[in-house]
């Protein structure tokens, strides 16, 4: 799993982790039983503190997302989705929002961004079946 964070974004640091393995859950890049990077390790890599990587994992198991085995690590939660469908829509359409008014201030025409969200969907949904064949 990969982290990228934007220290621009105004989201704080563990919020984007906590995000960023959520997406990674939701679409099957992590699996039930997958073990997440320690907190060490990625605190050293992405350049924070380890509080902060600590915080993000306390809030996704929090959230059921992931499961902590004294001793062993954190490893993803068995189950399908710990959200509900209306938590899932109520995170999705915050995300949109954000794209939308992205493309608002990139001047990005609406029939634009509709083929290019299009697009990117189609893109995704390949590379999840690619994923799901290995």
């Amino acid at each position: 799993m990969v982290f990228e964070l934007n220290y621009k974004s105004g989201k704080p640091v563990y919020l984007q982790v906590v995000d960023q393995v959520k997406a990674a859950v939701a679409s099957g890049a992590a699996r039930a039983g997958d073990a997440l990077p320690s907190i060490r390790p990625l605190a050293e890599e992405l350049r924070v503190n380890r509080n902060t990587i600590a915080k993000a994992y306390g809030e996704l198991e929090s959230q059921g997302v992931i499961q902590t085995l004294a001793g062993k690590g954190c490893f993803v939660a068995g189950q399908a989705s710990p959200l509900r469908k209306d938590a899932r829509m109520r995170l999705v359409t915050e995300e949109i929002d954000g794209a939308v008014v992205a493309a608002h201030h990139l001047q990005v025409e609406k029939a634009e961004f509709i083929r290019l969200a299009t697009d990117r969907f189609e893109a995704f949904a390949k590379r999840r079946a690619r994923a799901l064949q290995d």
